[in-house]
């Protein structure tokens, strides 16, 4: 039996492959606040921050664990997720700030 390439490209494709595939999550800086507030993330996948206020932020984890850095305006900064990464983040400059990571899998 010959299998043509529409049965080919019609096999579906392994849901474990496509869960292993890291993800960036953008998150904007605009207001004061973290948009979106919460962001949901496998192990693996990339955290985006990108500030566009006019005032410098950052996001730093609650115990230090990690930040991005100073943000100026229109800078962008990455942060992998890690297993054992804190979860709760502020801004440095502005503390009233807050932002929150959950690990699903």
């Amino acid at each position: 039996m010959i299998v043509g390439a529409a049965a080919v490209a019609a096999a579906p494709i392994p849901q474990l492959l496509m869960a292993e595939t890291p993800v960036v999550h953008e998150v904007e800086i605009r207001s004061f606040e973290y948009l979106p507030a919460a962001v949901q993330v496998r192990i693996g996948d990339t955290i985006r921050w990108t500030n566009k206020d006019i005032a410098p932020h950052t996001a730093t984890a609650d115990e230090f664990g990690w930040e991005t850095e100073t943000l100026e305006r229109n800078d962008t900064a990455s942060i992998e997720v890690f297993e054992a990464m804190e979860l709760s983040y502020f801004c440095a400059f502005h503390p009233h700030m807050k932002g929150q990571i959950e690990i699903i899998e």
